[in-house]
């Protein structure tokens, strides 16, 4: 008797261990080895970080880009990293700054409504921004484009070779383009500065996803064409890619986003 409810017992026990592993792994179910699947990819994230070498707040910034460039490598992420150049006259010019980068910033202020600009900030979309090094807040954001809805704009871009020091580009959009621009920016994967003085004086910066040169061409309307970009003295084209957006003349909020390696 004591052998049969032994046996009982174990019987009982195995098909408790049956069920919960086929709960598991049931037909349609959103959970696979009890953990959640993914949701699915619709949309895109332009993550545009205005950062600065001067800036003692920026390196934050930009580790914690470097970062999302590695989790998010396989998803539709685009990071450019606008070094503006109001530090550059407070103790270290940085090399990769540019007046017409912290102009694009200043009309996200317009844009958004901010009473000043500043360093480091992040803008997602065009649409949300925030101090560059919140993590929770970047990330956040990211997944809740990358959920939300794909749009119906189309943009593909193709590389055209370079020559005379240049790097071209064939655009197309599927869609209206009355309101829109098109946003292609030339962008340096990685680099490295020692910094010499200045708020960071005396420690080695990496910075990626640097733009090295952009430009913005207000379609009215056209759904194709062509463009370049000068490309800076000693990188090689295999250092940089092309990453394009279309974007809202009137709010600035970024409608479709593409790049080409």
């Amino acid at each position: 008797m004591k052998a049969i409810l032994i046996l009982g017992g174990l019987m009982m026990a195995a098909f408790g261990t049956i069920a919960l592993m086929g709960a598991g792994k049931r037909p349609g179910s959103p959970m696979n080895n009890g953990v959640p699947a993914p949701p699915a990819v619709n949309g895109w994230a332009v993550v545009e970080l205005f950062t600065s070498e001067g800036c003692s707040s920026c390196p934050a910034a930009d580790e914690l880009v470097a970062r999302v460039q590695k989790e998010d490598k396989d998803l539709p992420v685009y990071i450019l990293a606008f070094h503006v150049d109001y530090w550059d006259r407070l103790g270290w010019k940085d090399v990769f700054s540019s007046a017409g980068y912290t102009e694009r910033q200043r009309q996200y202020a317009n844009w958004l409504h901010l009473e000043s600009v500043y360093t480091p900030q992040i803008v997602v979309n065009g649409k949300k921004e925030f101090v560059g090094s919140q993590s929770g807040l970047l990330h956040s954001a990211i997944e809740k484009s990358l959920q939300g809805p794909a749009g119906s704009l189309r943009l593909s871009l193709d590389r055209v070779n370079g020559k005379d020091g240049k790097l071209g580009w064939t655009y197309r959009v599927d869609g209206k383009t009355q309101q829109l621009s098109l946003v292609v920016a030339l962008v340096q994967r990685s680099a490295t500065t020692n910094v010499k003085s200045g708020e960071n004086g005396g420690h080695t910066l990496s910075h990626v996803q640097i733009v090295r040169n952009f430009e913005t061409d207000r379609l009215n309307g056209k759904t194709s064409g062509e463009g370049h970009l000068a490309v800076p003295a000693g990188l090689k084209e295999q250092d940089l890619e092309l990453i394009a957006f279309l974007q809202d003349n009137n709010n600035g909020e970024i409608l479709a986003a593409t790049r080409t390696n």
